[in-house]
């Protein structure tokens, strides 16, 4: 069932509801929240929340309180009317609420990446612009990893073999993976969420889907929304599905690609084209500027885990820089082939792992920014080419977080209590890491060193 419009058709898209999934993402895009009645829900019951939890980190814990407030004071969640749905894979009646974080005065918290997009997209309207957007999004689907220890493995299909990277683009059926691809697309239209694509991706049971453009917080929405169907419903076919960046060695890993432009309100002109002659603007060439002078300091938004940097290993399929290019994969910044009022750039740099409302506000923001200060890009690289230093990205997640907290674009662009909280997280799960021994260090390195 699509979601409600108002809050008269409430009652009808809820009936016979028992519990509702009052979700908000954390900064990892994570869905948290709390489980509600029915009943309290449409009586509107004031559902809140401590305010730590935007700052979850992903093994759970949470940095020192002075990032979320001393007192550990609550949010309240509030249901966004258009982002209540049905969810079609559960058989006794339930739904799910996206919700707004919201302080206790009544304002958007500002340790919310829902509310971090919703006030860059208000940038834009200030100048009567639209920010347009469509993400395309790659996962794997795995067989249960009952060993963390061991790698992950594709299913096996309906000719008894596992597949050996031989899929790419094939629309083959011996997968077996029909049931669940059916289930997930029937799933996508109870929820309202429009698909253009699906497709096999270049990696061993790797797939992509398109989302169709369109305003940047409702297409936030629905693949924040998506991430969460596409887990449960592999779940119950049996499979898991993965959305890390790089889940598997020497395969090309899991990005978020995403394309924007910006129209005019009213007339619905891209900026990005000059009517009369069909020619780039000024604007779209300070907006590819923006994005090459903000997202090196930003790259920790798109690139959020020490994993994270493992899928710039295969520079073709993820660019690890921030050069632009027509129609070039190896470019981070690509402009797609397209008629002039589709002129387009597509940000080739988020990995599928980050947290879709945060990307797309960094992505859109640091365009906003190259207009605004009237930013000029570098030459188009063409063919084969080498990034130049002051185009390459951070390596590795130490030096992310270095390079963000270093700065200060993020904190003027996002606020200063988002920062250091998500900076906190981060050198939480970094440290994590650090605390753990891999295989191959075991491998090459306890027995000859």
């Amino acid at each position: 069932m699509n979601a409600p419009a108002s809050l008269e058709n409430l009652v009808e898209c809820l009936a016979g509801v028992g519990d509702v999934e009052c979700v908000t993402p954390d900064l990892n895009g994570i869905p948290r929240g709390k489980v509600m009645t029915g009943e309290g829900f449409l009586a509107d019951r004031r559902l809140q929340l401590a305010r730590g939890v935007l700052l979850q980190c992903v093994m759970g814990g949470y940095p020192e309180a002075q990032y979320y407030g001393s007192d550990d004071g609550d949010l309240v969640l509030r249901p966004v009317l258009d982002q209540v749905h049905v969810l079609p894979w559960i058989e006794r009646p339930r739904a799910l609420a996206i919700c707004e974080a919201v302080e206790l005065d009544g304002q958007l918290s500002g340790l919310s990446t829902r509310a971090l997009l919703s006030r860059i997209v208000e940038r834009y309207a200030e100048r009567g612009w639209a920010p347009v957007v469509a993400t395309e999004l790659e996962f794997f689907l795995f067989e249960p990893n009952r060993d963390d220890t061991q790698p992950f493995q594709p299913p096996v299909g309906l000719d008894g073999r596992r597949e050996a990277g031989y899929g790419a683009f094939s629309v083959s059926t011996s997968s077996g993976l029909r049931p669940f691809f059916d289930e997930l697309t029937d799933t996508m239209a109870a929820l309202g969420i429009p698909r253009d694509t699906f497709m096999h991706e270049m990696g061993v049971s790797q797939y992509e889907i398109n989302f169709v453009h369109g305003d940047p917080l409702l297409i936030a929405d629905q693949t924040f929304l998506f991430k969460h169907a596409l887990h449960e419903v592999a779940l119950k076919h049996g499979l898991i599905a993965v959305c890390m960046a790089k889940p598997l060695a020497r395969v090309p890993g899991c990005s978020m690609h995403i394309h924007q432009s910006v129209v005019e309100q009213g007339s619905g002109n891209n900026i990005f084209t000059d009517v009369a002659s069909g020619e780039a603007t000024a604007n779209f060439e300070h907006f590819i500027g923006g994005l090459q002078h903000c997202m090196g300091e930003l790259t920790l938004l798109m690139a959020p885990y020490v994993n994270s940097y493992q899928r710039f290993c295969h520079a073709y399929a993820s660019p690890n820089n921030l050069c632009w290019s027509h129609d070039n994969r190896s470019a981070g910044l690509r402009i797609p082939a397209s008629g002039p009022e589709a002129r387009r750039v597509e940000n080739r740099l988020p990995g599928a792992d980050a947290n879709p409302y945060l990307s797309v506000a960094a992505s859109l923001a640091a365009g906003l920014y190259g207009i605004d200060n009237q930013c000029q890009p570098s030459a188009p690289a063409q063919g084969e080419f080498e990034a130049p230093d002051e185009l390459t990205l951070p390596g590795t997640l130490h030096d992310a977080i270095l390079r963000l907290d270093r700065g200060e674009l993020a904190r003027e662009l996002f606020g200063a209590e988002f920062v250091d909280g998500f900076l906190a997280s981060k050198r939480m799960e970094l440290q994590s890491y650090m605390d753990e021994i891999t295989p191959w260090e075991r491998r090459f390195l306890g027995s000859q060193v």
